[in-house]
């Protein structure tokens, strides 16, 4: 038999018991995820909390999303090119849950603006618009705030947006580079519809233990109301912030604390936090999902219960993903989902809202529209139509100091060629401009790479531009012209991955230019002969003399003297070992050296993709533009062997350069008509008054006509314009002043012959 009074005691051990346990999943402290102040209740409009501590009230229905098509304004402050980076992977989260048009306006420093402003204009994402603010004009606002944290003036340019965006900009989200969104941001909008009259500032309480100032001995943190609040994510009434002279406000706070405080250490947070300690009524505490923070000491876990509670996470710790919380592992996933998630999926349009095309967006879709599935060239008529995401200086870069002769080496690769790079680093001490055809996921592998690799970590001067990978056909002569485009010296030398210059080169090479005294005086292509080996393993000759033995013992060949000696026999082998002074060559068909140009000279042919001709053309042009090909007596590159590949298809893993090995040129890569021109159905003759005939539109059938591209009629000043090749083999050209026969001098083209299909050079 129990005594009477032994139920009660249970129940009373029971009940402390259950208090106990609360106590310690809690951390002692029951009411986090409230808004607290010290010894002040709730602000007014805050919605009440719940148990699990989000800040928030499952019988308070969430306030109504916004229209579809209405405009949704977010704010970030970026610089440099990591933070660049960290900008995209956030925005790719923001576009893959909004159904909203959306502004960003980017706070940014040069650098950041230069790499997101090239980005977003090849990325061609419907209903997102761009504005760009600079960052430097804003840092005499800031730069009398002494601040310790690792963000420097940038991390306090979010106390100036009220004045630096537009004013009639009422609303703004405000976003650090470093969150990663897991949920539609018109719900995060939303919330403002919770603000009172008189808020203007809407922050979720901050998830450590910071502002109680009891984490270690002496530790003066900024005055805050309870736990304050974190800057990560803010939604701010721009029009009440200037109506309550909010410049004034926070200047004078921060003024008054630096009497006392040495500097901030979480540079605005410090700040926001002291104005809203003395004005309280300015905040709108927000639910806790909205920013769950994960820092070391964090208590972000008592935001949720599972994942669908999770809204925004803020890797807010140094660490970033090495942070160590309980749940990091699911964390950094969803991070990594969205850091390697395809840009290209996200260029989808938002059905139903009227909002303008991309710059130039409509011009590609009807042009786009109007090929044909059936058409042999179809691949490569939708290839040339295709704009890549272009991702310039990847990587930290620190761009080389102006010297008048220096030369940039310019090259393109893809994935399977990096383990080249470490070995062109050792060779080539100078500035180089590399263009690199990835995927975002393998964007990522070649940053470990890099950063994994001492020799590539420590050169500063490389400059990587990512060009993200669309299509089946690799857009070789895109991939050229964005790495010349990116070079910063007067001169370039126009190479390719494969090949490693003499150690000496880059200082030769420099020598040279003065020596002749280029100087933009003088138009020349400057020629490094180029050399092969067939052997995995062998001795890199350290100069001329040592070349030319191993020349001689079949160690080494003239580059591609087996598969294609027509390519380089115009740079005179022979001459070049006995030479002690630069030589000019003639251009010849199908010549294509590696040349040193100066940086304004012409592009690439960015309709050339796959292997064969694409040097060939530029080459041409550069004779066409009467550029003087001159031959360096001590200077050579050395091609390396390699696998062969493939040519690429939609389901190969990485993109292939064919070099050695691969199909002979008279089975490359097809040029279409469009691409051309094409043939007209009867020849004309150059008598005829009537206008230039159109060349584009029927494919070209005549076994008689060879139609070509005209570069330059030689002492007749034409550039441009179409030739053919009339019955009786004489030529005829069309452009802007008629149709003539050029005089009997030297006239420059390539073009497709209408029954092998192969592409063809002509000199008249």
């Amino acid at each position: 038999m129990l005594l009477r009074g032994r139920p009660r005691t249970l129940g009373a051990a029971a009940l402390l018991l259950l208090l106990l346990i609360g106590f310690f999943l809690f951390g002692g402290d029951p009411d986090y995820g409230r808004p607290r102040s010290q010894g002040a209740a709730t602000f007014d409009g805050d919605p009440p909390a719940d148990p699990r501590g989000h800040n928030r009230s499952d019988c308070i229905p969430p306030p109504p999303l916004p229209p579809k098509c209405e405009l949704l304004q977010v704010a970030i402050v970026c610089a440099g090119h990591n933070s660049s980076r960290d900008v995209i992977t956030l925005v790719k989260s923001l576009l893959f849950y909004r159904k909203n048009p959306l502004h960003l306006h980017l706070v940014t420093d040069a650098v950041a603006r230069n790499i997101l402003e090239t980005l977003f204009h090849t990325w061609m994402v419907p209903a997102v618009q761009i504005s760009f603010y600079n960052a430097d004009e804003l840092k005499p606002q800031v730069s009398w705030i002494p601040n310790k944290h690792y963000s420097g003036l940038y991390g306090l340019m979010k106390l100036v947006l009220p004045s630096a965006l537009p004013p009639d900009l009422a609303r703004v989200i405000v976003l650090d580079t470093d969150v990663t969104f897991a949920s539609n941001i018109a719900e995060l909008w939303a919330l403002f519809a919770h603000f009172s009259d008189k808020q203007a500032i809407g922050l979720v309480e901050n998830q450590s233990d910071w502002y109680l100032g009891n984490l270690w001995r002496n530790h003066r943190p900024w005055p805050a109301l309870g736990r304050g609040f974190n800057t990560g994510v803010i939604l701010l009434r721009l029009d009440r912030l200037r109506q309550a002279g909010w410049e004034h406000m926070w200047k004078l706070t921060a003024t008054r604390e630096l009497l006392t405080l040495p500097a901030t250490s979480l540079a605005d947070q410090d700040i926001f936090n002291a104005v809203i300690k003395e004005h309280p009524w300015l905040v709108q505490p927000l639910p806790c999902m909205w920013n769950v923070q994960l820092s070391d000491h964090t208590l972000a876990e008592r935001c949720y219960s599972e994942a669908s509670d999770l809204k925004v996470i803020h890797w807010n710790s140094p660490k970033k993903l090495r942070v160590k919380n309980k749940h990091v592992e699911s964390f950094r996933n969803l991070y990594l989902t969205f850091l390697e998630y395809d840009g290209n999926l996200l260029r989808r349009e938002l059905f139903g809202c009227p909002c303008p095309p991309p710059p130039g967006a409509e011009q590609l879709q009807q042009a786009l529209a109007q090929l044909e599935e059936q058409d042999a060239c179809f691949e490569f008529r939708q290839q040339q139509l295709t704009v890549h995401r272009v991702h310039i200086t990847f990587l930290p870069h620190k761009p080389p100091p102006p010297q008048p002769h220096d030369v940039t080496l310019v090259a393109q690769l893809s994935m399977e060629r990096l383990q080249m790079l470490e070995a062109l680093c050792r060779h080539w001490p100078g500035p180089m401009s590399l263009a690199l055809y990835l995927t975002d996921a393998e964007a990522q592998q070649f940053l470990r790479f890099v950063e994994t690799s001492a020799v590539l970590s420590a050169r500063q001067d490389v400059a990587y531009h990512v060009v993200y990978r669309e299509g089946s056909l690799y857009p070789i002569n895109q991939l050229r012209n964005v790495a010349l485009a990116q070079a910063l010296t007067p001169y370039v030398f126009l190479s390719d991955i494969d090949f490693l210059p003499a150690y000496s080169l880059y200082d030769y090479l420099r020598a040279s230019i003065e020596q002749l005294e280029l100087d933009g005086r003088r138009k020349a292509a400057l020629v490094v002969p180029a050399f092969e080996t067939l052997h995995y393993r062998f001795s890199f000759p350290s100069s001329k003399a040592e070349l030319l033995t191993l020349l001689d013992a079949g160690s080494l060949y003239t580059f591609r003297y087996h598969e294609w000696p027509q390519g380089h026999a115009p740079t005179d082998y022979a001459r070049w070992r006995e030479a002690q002074a630069p030589y000019r060559v003639q251009w010849a068909a199908d010549y294509e050296p590696y040349v040193v140009v100066p940086r304004d000279c012409p592009r690439y042919d960015p309709r050339f993709v796959g292997f064969g001709w694409n040097k060939v053309a530029h080459i041409i042009e550069l004779d066409a533009q009467e550029y003087e090909l001159l031959v360096l007596p001590e200077a050579f590159t050395i091609h390396l062997p390699h696998a062969p590949s493939l040519d690429i298809t939609a389901s190969a893993p990485t993109p292939p350069i064919v070099t050695v090995s691969g199909p002979s040129r008279t089975s490359s890569t097809r040029i279409c008509p469009a691409t051309t021109g094409c043939c007209p159905q009867i020849p004309l003759p150059c008598s005829s008054p009537e206008a230039p005939p159109d060349l584009t539109h029927t494919p070209c059938r005549h076994p008689t006509l060879l139609l070509f591209k005209l570069f330059k009629v030689s002492g007749e000043g034409l550039l441009g314009g179409i030739c053919w090749v009339r019955p009786g083999a004489s030529v005829c050209c069309c452009y802007s002043g008629g149709c003539s026969v050029p005089r009997p001098q030297r006239v420059w083209g390539w073009f497709l012959h209408p029954l092998t299909r192969n592409t063809l050079f002509v000199k008249f």
